[in-house]
């Protein structure tokens, strides 16, 4: 109780100060690179067709993050409206604006990847390590159609590196980077190494990495299960380009031996995933296009790790096989002074098998193969029409209507048996399984659906201080393969469906609809007239989503966990997020200091049932005080978090304290050599994570004698890094 009060005292102290610090506030010292602080810009112009509150992260900003994570996900940590929901080691899945998963429209190099696994172990971010990501940005809300469909809360973009070209009047350019990080908990090391060489008209570079941690340890010594992981990743990039026009071709493989998943019931045992990625980039006179094409196939083994009881090579055999194909097109006609047209379309294949092999010995897992889903199908077309218009210095405007189609198809299911099961001296047992799939394979599996966006932006530049922007957004997102495919209403084979963190079981539902959010939200930014010194950003927001995917109960688990089925709802979400950022204090000896953080809070509702939705991140703030003088660069950050009190009880959602932790970073450049150095969780807080799900892990391996609580966060943590450019 007494940790309670203190964490409690120590979040309201935090954000009192963030209170009486408004205007000395901003998450613009998180997404913006970090340069000379007397020359950098506080804020910057949002590009062309982005939102106010959109948010983003450099090269700069980027590389001092890469210090604390190996997860790329984490590398969002403090962009307004971003929270991520627990996972694997490197496979967190991110949240905007209180909405996650497969609602955010994620894009790694311009391409969306389908997670290849039935509980997400490998969604599209933990594809792509942090050490290849180059730039980042976020828009929240209020998202341009160009920017993407099939999803309701906005969007993610992660970019690798472009080509580096030679310079002109530069015969052969060559250049190179090794980096290594290590993290004292969970004694977590990446190492990398980066090499190019090009002349001005050709690329030819190569990034790779790999990284490896054990099960980190809470603040209160404990060690948490399944919270390792080993991941090594490697991409090579060629460029061309000529005249305006730039062709990048870029290919890669990831191989993950193994990665744990504290509140899942499996873990992933093996994960090989190729891609090839080609890009084109022209300017004409009529206007620039943009076209990708992408290719991906991922294959993906799940089951038990030792935490769980098991070993990589035995236990419950899960495989799943993925291929997403596509591509998108892009043209940005500037037809005038006053007028932009952006027009474009896209292609989306996804193909997916999933089964489970039949277990030598088992009388419930076999002794047929288990198809949880058979040559599955989901293909998209976009097509997509904006128009920007910019009617005085003070007036800008924003329409744009998108139209996707999605068609989904499977085939023919199986469970692991059509019978009865029979046991040594028993009765026969049900097999409900066997009904499922009977009744399953008697309907149509095809399904259409025909979604319609809308964005209506509107953005008021009243003074060289101040602008203020209002819009609507209708978006819409068609279910997953899994949502309306997975089948089988057994207590096994529901437990190992479900992302999202709770151990419960999931049913699929052929009779979904897609989900429609209206978005109703306003950004107010205030500013210096040079954007360097100061600037303060609000953005309430208002969604309304009908026919929103939630669950409903159908049957009981062992010990406390239920079976739930995904069904339509209608539901509704409030939030808003407050950032800040000023200069401090310059001084030619001591340096330039700078005060930034960010406020976020958002609470959402089922309307049918009134329970809480899932994973809403309660009140949280996160400020940081940075200081740079030469090479040094340094921080001091505070992270904050009320209690978590809302809670959806349909799944048994835990409730969380409030907690408060302190991080320490510091970095010094000269030359070619950076070293980095921090201290993650400095005062070793016992915390639990609000969105981390349930310790399914520690229940399993027997620490927790027989009851279940939410997740802890990792205790405290020493890294240290270098990097060498040559």
């Amino acid at each position: 109780m007494t940790s309670r009060f203190a964490a409690a005292n120590a979040l309201r102290a935090a954000l009192l100060s963030s209170a009486a610090l408004a205007g000395l506030l901003s998450t613009a010292a998180l997404a913006q690179d970090v340069q000379s602080l007397p020359t950098i810009s506080i804020t910057a112009s949002p590009e062309d067709g982005a939102a106010l509150s959109g948010d983003g992260l450099g090269e700069p900003g980027l590389a001092a993050r890469r210090l604390s994570t190996a997860d790329t996900a984490a590398l969002l940590r403090g962009l307004a409206g971003v929270s991520l929901n627990g996972n694997g080691g490197v496979s967190s899945l991110p949240a905007l604006n209180g909405l996650g998963a497969d609602r955010v429209n994620v894009l790694v190099d311009g391409a969306p990847i389908a997670p290849a696994c039935p509980n997400q172990m490998n969604p599209a971010l933990s594809a792509i390590s942090p050490m290849r990501v180059s730039k980042v940005e976020v828009l929240a809300g209020i998202t341009p159609v160009s920017a993407g469909g099939d999803s309701l809360s906005g969007t993610i973009s992660v970019e690798s590196a472009p080509p580096i070209f030679a310079a002109p009047g530069e015969t052969l350019h060559t250049e190179g980077k090794l980096s290594a990080f290590y993290r004292s908990n969970g004694r977590g090391v990446t190492g990398a190494a980066e090499a190019s060489v090009a002349n001005d008209t050709f690329s030819l570079g190569y990034n790779g990495s790999w990284s490896r941690a054990e099960n980190y340890k809470a603040g209160s010594g404990q060690t948490v299960r399944s919270t390792l992981y080993n991941v090594q990743d490697n991409a090579v990039t060629f460029g061309a380009r000529r005249d305006g026009h730039q062709l990048t071709l870029q290919a890669g493989i990831q191989t993950m031996p193994y990665q744990g998943f504290p509140t899942q019931r499996m873990d992933l045992t093996d994960n090989h995933s190729a891609f090839i990625n080609g890009r084109y980039e022209g300017t004409f006179d009529w206007g620039t296009l943009d076209a990708r094409a992408n290719w991906r196939r991922t294959r993906h083994t799940m089951n038990f790790l030792e935490d769980k009881g098991g070993t990589a090579g035995g236990g419950m055999p899960m495989d799943t096989l993925t291929t997403d194909a596509g591509y998108s097109v892009k043209a940005t006609l500037p037809l005038s002074a006053r007028d932009t047209l952006r027009v474009g379309n896209e292609f989306r294949h996804t193909g997916l098998d999933d089964w489970w092999d039949p277990v030598a010995g088992s009388m419930m897992m076999g002794p047929l193969t288990y198809w949880n889903v058979k040559d599955g199908t989901r293909n998209r077309v976009g097509t997509f029409a904006e128009w920007e218009a910019n009617w005085s210095p003070e007036w800008t405007t924003l329409l744009g209507a998108r139209n996707d189609v999605v068609w989904m198809d499977t085939g023919a299911v199986q469970p692991y048996s059509w019978q009865n099961r029979l046991g040594m001296g028993m009765m026969a047992m049900a097999n409900p399984d066997a009904a499922d799939a009977r009744a399953f394979n008697a309907r149509s599996h095809t399904r259409t659906d025909v979604n319609f966006d809308v964005t209506a932006l509107v953005r008021y530049t009243p003074s060289d201080t101040s602008a203020i922007e209002a819009g609507y957004a209708r978006k819409t997102r068609s279910p997953n393969l899994y949502e309306r495919y997975a089948w089988g209403t057994g207590g096994m084979s529901s437990s190992m469906n479900g992302w999202f963190g709770d151990a419960n079981g999931y049913v699929g539902n052929l009779d979904l609809k897609p989900e429609v959010a209206n978005t109703f939200s306003t950004t107010l930014s205030l500013h210096d007239t040079t954007h360097k010194a100061w600037e303060v950003k609000l953005t309430p927001y208002y969604t309304y989503v009908q026919n929103f995917i939630d669950v409903e109960r159908i049957g009981t688990l062992s010990n406390g966990f239920v079976k739930l089925r995904f069904t339509n709802h209608d539901a509704v979400l409030v939030g808003a997020n407050l950032s800040a950022a000023a200069r401090v204090y310059e001084d030619e000896d001591i340096g330039a200091f700078r005060l930034s953080g960010v406020v976020g809070w958002v609470h959402g509702r089922n309307l049918d049932t009134g329970d809480a939705l899932y994973h809403m991140m309660p009140l949280n703030a996160l400020l940081t005080m940075e200081h740079r003088l030469g090479g040094w660069n340094s921080a001091v950050e505070v992270q904050a978090t009320a209690r978590k009190d809302r809670v959806e009880a349909v799944r048994n959602e835990p409730k969380t304290p409030s907690y408060a932790l302190v991080n320490l970073r510091t970095g010094y450049e000269w030359g070619n050599i950076r070293i980095d150095a921090g201290v993650e969780n400095l005062f070793d807080q016992q915390y639990y994570l609000p969105l981390g799900g349930v310790d399914y892990a520690d229940y399993r391996g027997g620490g927790s004698r027989g009851t279940v609580g939410a997740l802890p966060g990792p205790g405290r943590s020493f890294m240290a890094g270098m990097t060498v450019k040559f």
